[in-house]
């Protein structure tokens, strides 16, 4: 259909910019392709999107499987943030900070250590920790800095959590137009390497504190504090954290996230191991009855440890479950309607009409790099990973196999960029939840983490291009120690200009 067949995923983008709302547009992408398909007959066009797009996917025993898996995740996570053993567990980490370092690493491991729930980390671990970072004099947009750089980006590195489903769910979906036959767990495993951007954002963290190599509006912020003791600049307006402290419990206990945690890892690991596990790639289906099985298995745990502590009464707790599982109708549907997307843009022939355009023009190295490029500016502008990665993986994976670019590295481009852009972005959810965890002034935190994004970002975007003509995972390597110089230099420019302006 030629340049007709970008008009789905263009919409798609627009109103997911417009509209902040990903169901809406994917909806309409998915509408109006079925519509140009149909030849421009809206009823005709209404009944296919129904009944040939749609409802297949749901029936697909794939798909189905995905969706059930995600219900189970939400459960799951609901009773993890319910219980107050997040906040135990932190409080406990706690007991020896006696340092600005230790509180920096200490809020950091506190995030990584609620890996679970990307929005939970925020909430969880802000409130714990803003009264310790106020008494080593750290300022509020650096905890709240820290918080968003361990919710997002260590989300999206792993595999068995709602993040993960849902990204194999898509690259699954793909796999199979192109009959592609590789297990989406090992794709998704190998691709880790390449998710630069989460990487360094990540790592950025323990060597800024342990460094103290501040830059940008950040390092005016802990001057601030330091020389001051001012928390907040005279026009700021911090963000309340109300909602955190409704979830607070005074039953709360540490055993309630790594008992769980551990039966998760056991059951997940003992199963995946009978299937050859890390020797043999692990069939999906397989993989998925696993994940299953290690969630339900890690709910019952936390289940009758919370009515075991007095924590939630029996009923509270099913109320709780079953409330997780309704919260991820949304990420179901997103998913139902990204495979509808997919399916359209397959049959317009929209990745292939891409390739040509292509071919001959782009070389097939710069591929990856442009897709990060795309998928950051697609999600800075609406603020969402999570479409981002629904709108371009299905453009993605067949640019890459039409184009001979490196698979792989082109799908960590695509995660990349959708996470720059939902960190960077000051209408993203995490964002504003780590700005309102920190208790920091929203926009504060926004320009004090944009040049730390940006910096992550411009070396991601030098390793996608590197990563690209090479192929190899030992690029994070590469990024990493570009990382440690870039900042360092960075600091001592900055701290020479500040030397500067005490002298004048």
């Amino acid at each position: 259909m030629g340049v007709i067949s970008l008009i789905p995923p263009i919409i798609a983008v627009v109103l997911a910019i417009v509209t902040k709302n990903v169901i809406v547009s994917l909806f309409s992408g998915v509408y109006i392709g079925v519509l140009i398909l149909v030849g421009g007959r809206p009823l005709e066009a209404t009944m296919e999107v129904i009944g040939n797009y749609i409802f297949p996917q749901v029936a697909d025993g794939y798909n189905a499987a995905v969706l059930a898996l995600l219900f189970f995740i939400g459960g799951f996570v609901a009773l993890m943030e319910k219980s107050g053993g997040g906040a135990a567990l932190a409080t406990n980490a706690i007991k020896r900070i006696n340092t600005r370092a230790k509180a920096q690493i200490s809020a950091w491991f506190g995030g990584i250590i609620i890996f679970f729930s990307d929005l939970g980390t925020p909430l969880i671990v802000g409130p714990i920790f803003e009264k310790i970072f106020d008494k080593a004099k750290i300022s509020r947009e650096k905890l709240a800095w820290i918080i968003d750089s361990t919710s997002s980006p260590v989300a999206v590195l792993v595999p068995f959590i709602g993040w993960g489903v849902y990204i194999m769910g898509l690259i699954k979906n793909e796999f199979e137009l192109l009959n592609i036959h590789t297990s989406e767990f090992s794709t998704l495993i190998q691709v880790i390497p390449f998710q630069f951007y989460a990487i360094l954002a990540v790592s950025m963290v323990p060597l800024v504190a342990l460094t103290k190599l501040d830059f940008g509006p950040m390092a005016r912020a802990e001057r601030r504090v330091q020389q001051t003791g001012q928390l907040y600049w005279p026009s700021s307006k911090p963000l309340r954290k109300l909602e955190s402290e409704e979830e607070t419990t005074t039953n709360g206990r540490a055993i309630l996230i790594w008992l769980p945690l551990l039966v998760l890892f056991i059951t997940l690991f003992g199963l995946l191991i009978s299937f050859g596990f890390p020797f043999e790639p692990v069939p999906g289906n397989d993989f998925r009855v696993s994940l299953s099985a290690a969630y339900l298995f890690a709910a019952l745990t936390i289940l009758i440890l919370m009515i075991f502590y007095k924590v939630k009464k029996f009923g509270e707790v099913i109320d709780i479950y079953t409330t997780g599982m309704q919260k991820m109708v949304y990420v179901a549907v997103t998913l139902v309607l990204a495979w509808s997307l997919g399916k359209v843009i397959n049959e317009m022939g929209t990745a292939e009409f891409i390739v040509e355009a292509m071919k001959g023009n782009v070389p097939a190295f710069i591929v990856p790099a442009i897709l990060f490029l795309v998928g950051s500016g697609m999600a800075l502008a609406a603020g969402t990973s999570w479409g981002t990665f629904a709108i371009m993986l299905p453009i993605a994976i067949p640019m890459a196999v039409g184009l001979d670019a490196h698979l792989l590295v082109c799908i960590g481009a695509v995660l990349s960029g959708g996470i720059f852009g939902d960190h960077s972005s000051p209408i993203s959810d995490t964002t504003i939840l780590s700005s309102t965890g920190a208790g920091a002034d929203h926009i504060d935190h926004v320009k004090t983490q944009f040049p730390y994004a940006v910096l992550n970002a411009t070396i991601a975007f030098i390793g996608y291009v590197i990563a690209g003509i090479t192929g190899s995972a030992f690029t994070v390597i590469l990024t990493i120690g570009i990382l440690i110089i870039t900042i360092f230099l960075l600091s001592k420019i900055h701290s020479k200009k500040h030397d500067e302006r005490v002298e004048v």
